[in-house]
């Protein structure tokens, strides 16, 4: 994906409206009993900006935002202040809030991932855009440290360790971080009303994520 590593005005994100979307196919039989068929394996969010908008220099900030992005052509980050944290927002990061991977003897790097689990039932998420000096990892509960164990790439998710640092097998990696939302605008066009705007219009301002 074509990202600028940048992330959109988080004043603004706490007061947009929005979340994951996904897509069921639903055939209804004759019987009057359904058969369900989703066809991304991910979630994919949505938000709309405009409804975080208070200010005119808000407004302008969007539009600085926006011309820099040329519309639709260049992704960046999102902060979703209802889903940023390896937990819930409400509660300090930990190194042990999720669960990462067994580790091999046959690999040095790791994806950084989050798990939602409700009803036994989970879904694992890919975390693309971690918050830099945000991860914390442990090694069987032993905490590492980031630059002399391991680096982070910010882009990516992805966790390397140092040639000297390199876990053996069978040991349970878990991870804590903050992540942004790899997303572009979904329009390559602002229509912005300043009376409608000082009227208390809310201009529409879509924005939708990036695969990673």
């Amino acid at each position: 994906m074509t990202l600028h590593d940048v992330r959109f005005p988080t004043s603004i994100s706490r007061g947009a409206s929005g979340g994951p979307e996904r897509v069921t196919d639903i055939v209804v039989l004759g019987s009057g009993h359904e058969e369900r068929n989703s066809r991304w394996v991910h979630s994919r969010r949505r938000y709309n900006a405009g409804l975080g908008l208070r200010t005119l220099g808000q407004l302008h900030e969007v539009i600085s935002f926006f011309e820099a992005r040329r519309g639709e052509l260049y992704g960046f980050r999102w902060k979703d202040h209802a889903d940023f944290k390896s937990t819930s927002p409400d509660r300090p990061i930990s190194p042990e809030d999720q669960f990462i991977a067994h580790t091999s003897a046959d690999t040095n790097h790791y994806r950084l991932v989050k798990t939602y689990t409700s009803g036994g039932q989970a879904y694992i998420r890919p975390i693309a855009l971690p918050v830099a000096g945000t991860v914390r990892l442990a090694l069987d509960g032993a905490e590492l440290t980031e630059g002399v164990h391991f680096t982070v790439q910010p882009t990516t998710g992805e966790i390397l360790f140092k040639a000297e640092h390199v876990p053996g097998a069978g040991a349970t990696l878990t991870a804590g971080y903050e992540f942004d939302v790899p997303v572009r605008f979904d329009t390559d066009r602002l229509t912005l009303n300043l009376a409608a705007f000082e009227a208390g219009e809310i201009p529409d301002i879509p924005i939708v994520e990036i695969r990673p």
